[in-house]
């Protein structure tokens, strides 16, 4: 068969794909001929971000890889196509450049030995074009009504955690899971994570190297948008490309999992995968956790920022501790009995001594710098508890623990903040470990700061300015 003449028919960038069948599967995947538009893509692909990069040459017949971003995926829809004789249509996402493209694979009836061929035909799309009726409407429906209880929410991670259990039952997998990561602080912790009852899989959350081993899957995607694993012959590619990961999925006992970053407007938000399903669907389970990664990539990206909005809005900008906005939010919370914190606990109300007298000789600047002391201070004593300035030389502090830890707590701050020449303190507390209202302990702890300051000047009259 004259495949050039077949492939110049084509309008979009295509190529010929021979795949050998071997033993029930495939062995060599090859390229054997493309018309001019694929010809010119193969010698400078979209994803090579080097402008002096060498040209590819294009050779026919050539291994696949040689041209094409190497991927099980892409195998695998190659011998569905060629040899089950199944047109195939999908889109991927090239994550470097931030390109779509549609892909059709259509079949070819014509074999030579035990060799098979398809089609291999693709172009570039723009996102907002993408044409997702061309996903069944089943799958989009359901995944629309599982990600739509995110809109709005007020319970954001307890919202996303009944999404994903509703993915993961669309998906018949043995567990779903949403992981965040922070590039710039090396962390990664999991969002939302549903696991069926009889699971048996090792949590990634259970490594200690959890962030690497996210990280390792960008190598291991490459240019495309996903990793699918569904049989050995896709583990044996993991254990080539990524032995580390490998190691860790015989040890999580995980027989086949898709996995999918998610992106927004080129930063990587963290990674959605589901793990153990039916296999024999694995193009719907695939599909089924694309579109959910379109829609709750823009969902979680709305979160993080909101959450940096409420970081700046709770966090006083001068000492970089919490601020009256969110002592007042802790105070409600604990009213409602929605806080964290429980009783027994303790509340300190500490006011900064002479900083009038620093503003009005040294400057401003040096009132600003004490006031920054004073933070560091508490937040030193006080270091796995609550601190907030209340505005003006005013901190409170609310402290969980034992009384008498926190009387060891308030002995140490004592010792570190009485030096009329540094940072000094006048200070009032109550422990509450009756369960009488917050707001009566903050009046009392606020009603003994009062006497301490009255102390403080009695013993130093010089330093009183009023």
């Amino acid at each position: 068969m004259d495949f050039q003449n077949f492939v110049d028919g084509f309008y979009s960038t295509t190529c010929v794909v021979s795949v050998e069948k071997k033993d029930g599967g495939y062995g060599d995947i090859r390229i054997v001929a493309g018309n001019q538009k694929f010809i010119d893509t193969a010698e400078h692909p979209a994803y090579a971000t080097a402008p002096d990069a060498p040209v590819n040459k294009f050779i026919p017949n050539s291994i696949y890889d040689k041209y094409l971003p190497k991927t099980p995926d892409f195998e695998a829809k190659c011998f569905s196509c060629a040899t089950e004789k199944k047109t195939i249509h999908t889109y991927i996402h090239i994550n470097v450049v931030d390109i779509w493209f549609n892909m059709t694979f259509t079949p070819i009836e014509y074999e030579e030995g035990n060799l098979c061929f398809c089609a291999y035909s693709t172009e570039r799309v723009e996102v907002n074009d993408i044409d997702m009726s061309a996903s069944s409407f089943g799958i989009s429906n359901d995944v629309l009504k599982a990600c739509i209880k995110l809109r709005g929410t007020n319970e954001f991670k307890k919202t996303m955690n009944e999404v994903i259990s509703d993915i993961r039952e669309l998906c018949e997998s043995e567990v779903c899971s949403v992981l965040v990561v922070n590039e710039g602080d090396a962390t990664a912790n999991i969002l939302a994570q549903s696991r069926a009852e009889n699971s048996t899989i090792k949590a990634l959350n259970q490594f200690t190297n959890m962030y690497d081993i996210a990280m390792s899957w960008l190598d291991t995607i490459g240019e495309r948008d996903s990793i699918i694993v569904k049989n050995e012959k896709d583990m044996e590619y993991v254990k080539q490309v990524n032995p580390a990961w490998y190691q860790t999925l015989a040890e999580s006992n995980v027989k086949s999992i898709i996995i999918f970053p998610m992106r927004h407007r080129r930063q990587l938000l963290g990674f959605i995968w589901t793990t153990n399903f039916n296999v024999e669907n694995v193009d719907k389970i695939k599909e089924t956790l694309e579109l959910t990664t379109f829609f709750i990539t823009s969902e979680i990206a709305s979160y993080k920022m909101v959450k940096q909005l409420e970081k700046v809005s709770y966090t006083d900008l001068l000492t970089g501790i919490k601020n009256r906005n969110s002592m007042n939010d802790m105070v409600d919370s604990i009213v409602a009995g929605e806080a964290s914190v429980k009783a027994p606990y303790g509340v300190i109300f500490a006011d900064l001594n002479g900083l009038k007298r620093v503003n009005d000789e040294d400057g401003h600047a040096a009132g600003d710098l004490l006031l920054k002391k004073a933070g560091l201070v508490l937040q030193e004593v006080f270091i796995e508890d609550n601190v907030y300035r209340a505005g003006g030389d005013e901190f409170m502090v609310i402290a969980s623990g034992s009384k008498e830890s926190f009387e060891k707590k308030l002995l140490t701050l004592r010792e570190k903040a009485s030096d009329p020449d540094n940072v000094c303190f006048s200070f009032g507390y109550c422990y509450n470990d009756s369960g009488m209202d917050i707001r009566d302990a903050m009046r009392i702890a606020d009603e003994e700061m009062y006497k301490d300051k009255e102390k403080y000047y009695f013993e130093h009259p010089e330093r009183k300015y009023r």
